[in-house]
């Protein structure tokens, strides 16, 4: 009996100006195989089905467990982890892309550097100054804990803004992930300080109001986090703080 194989077509290019193409690969299959192993394998061994010796594969990698959201790319059609994609679980030939949101760094590897940027302009951190102990921190109720869980769930994976139709050349929009962090962090009793900026940066360019609504970002999420509901939720506090801004600042201290 031959052996099993399992066969890869991916598409490459060297770099950001550079022509795409395809290139086939057929790897050994093995029990409880996921994507990134065949790639490993492709890498140990670059040699494609027409018996051509090539380049390795590029892609990014990290954590392996769905957790740091590296791994992400397109396969078989669909913006999702490399890590968590077992091939038996996958129509073959296997096929894939880059994310097409992002600049191509070279085949499977993109540039996220736009999100990263877009989480900067929110400023998706609590600033508390760790040169000495604070003590405790501020507690939480049990239910805006439980939200906030969820929220932190985010891996900035990118797979949201790689599925959203209001992303892409002709907008600016920051995509779900960022609006989604602006929500997690005014909900921390000490982020909250810094609401109000976070909110003036939503109300920019790029911000919750180029939302289409398409909700294809919490269909595709990895880690299902409610990201149209933080979008809901932004939209409403960010008309709130405008006609608390337009009135001026005569209104209920929060």
């Amino acid at each position: 009996m031959s052996e099993k194989t399992v066969i890869f077509n991916i598409k490459r290019q060297e770099n950001t100006e550079s022509k795409p193409y395809w290139e086939e690969f057929e790897v050994p299959y093995r029990e409880n195989m996921n994507v990134i192993s065949a790639l490993m394998e492709i890498q140990r061994n670059p040699v494609n089905t027409k018996g051509e010796r090539t380049t390795p594969v590029t892609w990014d990698m990290n954590c392996l467990e769905e957790v740091c959201g590296a791994c992400s790319m397109v396969i078989n059609g669909n913006a999702r982890q490399s890590c968590t994609a077992l091939i038996d679980q996958l129509d073959q030939p296997v096929k894939l892309e880059p994310m097409s949101t992002f600049p191509i760094v070279k085949d499977l590897q993109v540039d996220r550097s736009f999100m990263f940027d877009s989480l900067k302009r929110v400023k998706a951190w609590v600033p508390i100054d760790g040169t000495y102990d604070l003590g405790p921190g501020p507690r939480m109720p049990e239910k805006k804990r439980q939200t906030a869980y969820e929220l932190s769930k985010c891996m900035t994976c990118g797979v949201c803004l790689e599925v959203c139709p209001n992303v892409n050349d002709s907008s600016k929009f920051m995509g779900a992930a960022p609006i989604s962090q602006v929500r997690l962090f005014n909900l921390h009793p000490t982020g909250s300080m810094n609401k109000n900026e976070r909110l003036d940066a939503l109300m920019g360019v790029g911000g919750v109001a180029e939302c289409g609504m398409a909700q294809n970002c919490v269909k595709a999420c990895p880690k299902g986090i409610p990201l149209t509901t933080s979008i809901a939720a932004m939209q409403r506090e960010t008309n709130f703080h405008m006609f608390k801004s337009f009135f001026g600042s005569d209104h209920e201290v929060e």
